[in-house]
């Protein structure tokens, strides 16, 4: 098979052939179809994730087909559509999985970091990590979904916020513009916060009923006149960005953060305080949290907006993704 593999820290994956690996107990074989290129996937390529072995094959947003099964698999057959995200498995037994928190398993596996991923013609997943691809769902369209659109779908629905609730969502990049829809299929006001009095179409093209420019309005004091947020989703990494819309939340408001910073937040205790308000992170999901939000968003309709390219090309694609220059998500397609 084709593999496309990181052997030494900073350097691309190059395009290998390999032996198509069989799965183990309780493990299937996918045939990929299509993997998003994450900006996760530099922990491979930079060789930045602790205690990393390399050579590695990235990748942790694969969908595809179930090709072989492992001993004692149930529940699957071959045939079966299927994606597996960067939750890659989990020992069942940690405190966090005792409580069903699998995501943040001990000893867990990470797609395309601990385990081989999708950068690849075939990968191994265990079943427990499986998420099922609804009938009829683009491939390529729903790889992004497993990382990007698992992580704003599952927060949002996990905030405490309901139906006609004011939300914010903070970007309009890769998870942002997931967000957007995913905020306006819930049934919350939905308020969309980027840079440029351009954007302000596109973001109700997405479904936001109102957008605020940061970059020409006080985004805390236009959120404030609105009533407040009840969430404040934050999916641009900009520490500074991200701490100025604190002030815009509501009584009992939570800024909720999935992009992900290098620098420290800086927020006043007064302003959580005066509104009872918290600040809270949120991690991807496991395989029934991809499940669900695959499902959700086929049914809702909301899409990733894709630059695709073939999988020989994912060193390409992958300093595309990093320039920052593709405006939404980037997928390899193996059939291309």
């Amino acid at each position: 098979m084709r593999a496309m593999v990181v052997r030494a820290p900073k350097e691309l994956p190059r395009l290998e052939e390999r032996r198509t690996p069989e799965p183990g107990p309780g493990e299937v074989r996918i045939k990929v179809r299509a993997c998003g290129v994450c900006y996760s996937d530099h922990f491979v390529v930079d060789g930045l994730w602790p205690g990393l072995e390399l050579p590695r094959v990235p990748g942790h947003e694969v969908v595809g087909t179930v090709d072989a099964l492992g001993e004692g698999v149930s529940g699957f057959a071959v045939g079966d559509a299927v994606g597996v995200g960067w939750h890659g498995g989990h020992d069942g037994t940690c405190p966090a999985c005792v409580r069903g928190r699998f995501v943040h398993c001990q000893t867990g596996a990470i797609t395309g970091i601990t385990r081989d991923g999708g950068y690849a013609d075939y990968t191994i997943a265990p079943v427990t990590a499986l998420a099922r691809v609804p009938a009829g769902m683009d491939p390529v369209a729903a790889a992004p979904l497993l990382c990007a659109g698992v992580t704003t779908f599952n927060a949002l629905r996990n905030a405490d916020a309901r139906p006609g609730d004011l939300v914010a969502v903070q970007g309009l990049g890769g998870l942002g513009h997931l967000g957007v829809q995913f905020a306006k299929a819930m049934g919350f006001h939905t308020v969309a916060i980027s840079r440029g009095g351009d954007k302000a179409d596109f973001a109700r093209q997405l479904g936001a009923h109102d957008y605020i420019d940061s970059g020409d309005a006080d985004v805390a004091q236009r959120l404030t006149d609105m009533g407040g947020a009840r969430v404040i989703l934050t999916t641009a990494p900009d520490a500074q960005a991200i701490s100025s819309v604190v002030g815009g939340l509501g009584i009992d408001g939570t800024l909720l953060v999935v992009g992900a910073p290098f620098e420290p937040l800086q927020i006043g205790a007064v302003d959580l305080i005066s509104r009872s308000a918290g600040v809270r992170g949120w991690s991807s999901g496991d395989g029934s949290d991809s499940s669900d939000a695959l499902a959700f968003a086929h049914r809702a309709g909301v899409r990733s907006m894709n630059e695709v390219f073939a999988l020989g090309d994912a060193g390409k694609a992958y300093e595309r993704m990093v320039s920052g220059k593709a405006r939404f998500r980037v997928v390899l397609d193996t059939e291309a």
